[in-house]
């Protein structure tokens, strides 16, 4: 009997120690092929089961979480959330989650490692810590200003303080409520579809995700090449170019909206947007000599983070001259974000260093302690400081005299760059408004903002000055909101 009684002791003994290793294998090998399991939905459910942390504007959130009552219990709220989709995107238990609720999904699901005092404890636990939050760069005033300055058309707004690259606005119009997509269900579904099937695409982020010809205001960037490259030493001599100009290699004349073209002088061609002065120019500078000079204000970089991907602005590696000289008048295959242009005019405006572009500030844990901070850090010497120098006047001039007068804001030195970008099939299509621009008061010891603008459907005529009349009074209106701010 004892016998029997110990050889049944052993047994059980076995089957502990059989149930034991199991229990570690699942625990242990198993456990993160299991959790991504697809028919596993308890890391869902966990997910949902605790409120998201918030994303803030001015220290204030602009999100926040509702308790459904269902499994999947917590959905996403947003405040105002047309006027901040283009920053915060959407957190959908349907759809997963974009921009920067999909770049800080870690501290804000609270999932992220840094959120608990004793992170390998954590690991070992797999407690989920109450969630984050994520502090944002953006100013609500100056966003405010570029979605009402919008008003509903098609178009975007970027404006970045030159001194740091913090973004104060990013604005894309038409918008749509994120809100909408929050939960699960045939509300949610039937509500992704009619966003997405809308020709006007609201889901489309016009400020990062869209490239535009950039017109004139690309002008810009060509005059920094001929400057740094000495092709043009001094800004008021006649720049050499010939009226009519004639394209490379072509018979096609490259006409100009504006007059007195003929002779004129880069501080001219800026101030009213010549188009063969321009043209000439990045002829006179080269393939090579461009591409040194669009990739130092960011063109042509795919890595660019701010922290959502921001798709690369675009200028040909490989051209013949005459596309070259449309390309360095912002047409051809040239095309670049809003955010791309705002960088531009941020250059100028820092005396040709430009800093890198981010729209998140700093992380904290929910009870406001920081466990991560994102301060200002260089981007790309752009150009020379006496190049940017020279361009803060020219650009100055165009407010002050030229066609950017609608820019113009008392108290205020205001430099700007108008732009007309065609598109469509043989240039049928409404054009582009751009205009681009930074503003410094007058006691301030540098440039509060840089500001660029694109409105798609413009009603206005198709010359050059445009994107003054279309685009100008929207970025005056960033422009003082961001003043106002720097103030406070």
């Amino acid at each position: 009997m004892i016998r029997c009684i110990r050889h049944a002791a052993v047994f059980c003994l076995l089957l502990l120690v059989a149930l034991l290793v199991n229990a570690a294998r699942v625990q242990i090998v198993q456990s993160e092929r299991l959790e991504s399991n697809p028919a596993n939905r308890r890391p869902v459910i966990a997910r949902y089961a605790e409120p998201r942390g918030d994303i803030l504007v001015d220290g204030r959130p602009v999100t926040g979480s509702r308790d459904s009552g269902q499994q999947l219990r917590y959905e996403r709220t947003y405040r105002q959330g047309p006027l901040y989709a283009p920053v915060t995107g959407y957190a959908s238990q349907t759809y997963g989650t974009s921009l920067v609720e999909n770049t800080e999904d870690d501290t804000l699901s609270g999932t992220n490692p840094l959120l608990s005092p004793l992170p390998f404890l954590k690991d070992l636990t797999r407690l989920r810590r109450p969630g984050g939050d994520v502090v944002t760069t953006i100013r609500a005033s100056v966003q405010e200003a570029a979605y009402r300055g919008l008003d509903g058309r098609r178009g975007a707004v970027a404006a970045i303080e030159p001194s740091t690259g913090r973004i104060l606005a990013l604005v894309s119009s038409p918008s749509y409520d994120p809100g909408l997509l929050s939960g699960t269900g045939k509300g949610v579904t039937g509500a992704w579809s009619r966003l997405n099937g809308l020709l006007s695409q609201p889901m489309l982020n016009r400020a990062i995700r869209q490239t535009y010809p950039p017109g004139s205001t690309f002008k810009i960037v060509t005059a920094a090449a001929a400057l740094d490259a000495g092709v043009v030493t001094d800004v008021d001599a006649p720049a050499g170019a010939p009226d009519p100009y004639i394209l490379p290699g072509t018979r096609t004349r490259l006409p100009n909206e504006a007059d007195g073209c003929s002779g004129a002088s880069l501080a001219y061609a800026i101030q009213w947007s010549c188009n063969t002065v321009m043209a000439h120019l990045g002829v006179r500078i080269g393939l090579a000599g461009m591409l040194d000079a669009v990739g130092g204000f960011g063109f042509n970089d795919r890595r660019l983070r701010i922290p959502s991907p921001v798709s690369p602005s675009n200028f040909d590696t490989d051209m013949s001259e005459d596309q070259l000289a449309l390309s360095s008048i912002g047409q051809f295959d040239t095309t670049a974000t809003p955010l791309q242009m705002a960088m531009v005019s941020a250059a100028v405006a820092g005396d040709g260093h430009l800093k890198y572009p981010y729209l998140v500030e700093r992380v904290t844990r929910s009870d406001g302690e920081t466990i991560a901070h994102h301060g200002r850090r260089p981007y790309r010497q752009a150009m020379n400081p006496a190049t940017a120098e020279q361009l803060q006047r020219l650009m100055v001039k165009v407010v002050e005299e030229g066609t950017g007068s609608n820019a113009a804001i008392k108290g205020a030195t205001v430099g700007g760059k108008t732009g007309t970008a065609q598109h469509g099939v043989g240039n049928t299509g409404t054009p582009y408004a751009w205009f681009i621009s930074w503003a410094q008061a007058y006691e301030a010891p540098q440039p509060a903002v840089a500001v660029a603008v694109v409105v798609e459907d413009t009603s206005v005529n198709r010359a050059d000055i445009s994107g003054g009349g279309s685009a100008a009074p929207i970025a005056r209106a960033v422009m003082r909101a961001a003043l106002r701010t720097s103030k406070s």
